[in-house]
């Protein structure tokens, strides 16, 4: 039904992941973009992880690394959600996909344009409907979160994590210094405060509380001191791990509606302008 209507997501981490597994299973062609070393955190649950590994698979989902159109072309007939290596998303001109989803969480605007698709998306602070894009699906936690934004902008950004039983930025594993990345043990086990998770350079990584170690950076990643290198998940549910997040299908549903209400209203008598009440 949708097979017309490709749509491009910018960035491959967790959150962009979820994105695109809620359009994927919903019958859209979902094309990613990446810059050559992604940071992504939760990798398991990341099509970012086809940069380094070629191919990757997150809850029956397969992603496979792509270099051109027609690889890209050969991956969405195969059902299999191709990856780029395209910091400046020129593929965006190169397909002309009905939507453009800023899945990057730079927190700002880096290039995203409302010229580059007739539906153009933002996930999270940064954009401002009317200027940088159609939409905005809100990404903080609350009652708010998953909601389309059709006329202003989202939530400022606070720089501080959500809580998870009680722990907020306590959770996050940072680099306490400049070098190679390199982790010494993997996303899934259980670490309790102190253990040392991984290497920046020389420099011992330690993790800051008790419970999962739900995501790390992939080894090899050159990181500067204070960098988010990792997360652990003080629930300690191993199998969380390999599970899109609450809040990723969230947002992902949001994205969904927003591009459902763009076609219901582009294609059904309401012209070209895919915002509603305007």
């Amino acid at each position: 039904m949708f097979s017309g209507k490709r749509i491009v997501v910018k960035g491959a981490g967790d959150l962009a992941t979820g994105v695109a597994a809620r359009l994927f299973r919903s019958g859209f062609p979902v094309v990613m973009t990446e810059i050559a070393q992604p940071l992504t955190v939760r990798r398991t649950v990341s099509f970012s992880d086809a940069i380094y590994d070629g191919e990757t698979t997150v809850e029956g989902i397969r992603a496979r690394r792509v270099e051109d159109k027609a690889e890209i072309l050969k991956a969405l007939d195969e059902r299999v959600i191709p990856v780029r290596v395209d910091p400046e998303a020129t593929i965006v001109q190169d397909i002309e996909p009905f939507a453009v989803i800023d899945a990057i969480m730079a927190k700002k605007n880096i290039g995203t344009r409302m010229e580059d698709a007739p539906l153009v998306v933002g996930l999270g602070p940064g954009f401002a409907v009317g200027r940088d894009v159609h939409a905005v699906v809100e990404t903080k936690r609350g009652h708010t979160l998953g909601r389309v934004i059709w006329k202003g902008s989202a939530i400022p950004n606070t720089g501080i994590p959500g809580e998870v039983r009680g722990f907020g930025a306590e959770r996050v594993i940072r680099s306490p210094g400049p070098g190679i990345f390199k982790g010494s043990i993997s996303i899934g086990e259980h670490v309790e405060k102190g253990d040392i998770v991984a290497y920046a350079g020389d420099t011992p990584v330690p993790a800051p509380i008790s419970g999962t170690l739900r995501g790390l950076l992939h080894d090899g990643v050159m990181v500067e001191k204070g960098l988010k290198s990792g997360d652990v998940d003080p629930r300690d549910t191993r199998e969380s791990c390999w599970l899109i997040s609450d809040k990723a299908l969230a947002i992902g549903g949001g994205v969904l509606e927003a591009v459902l209400t763009a076609i219901c209203r582009m294609d059904f008598g309401k012209g070209t302008d895919p915002i509603p009440n305007r």
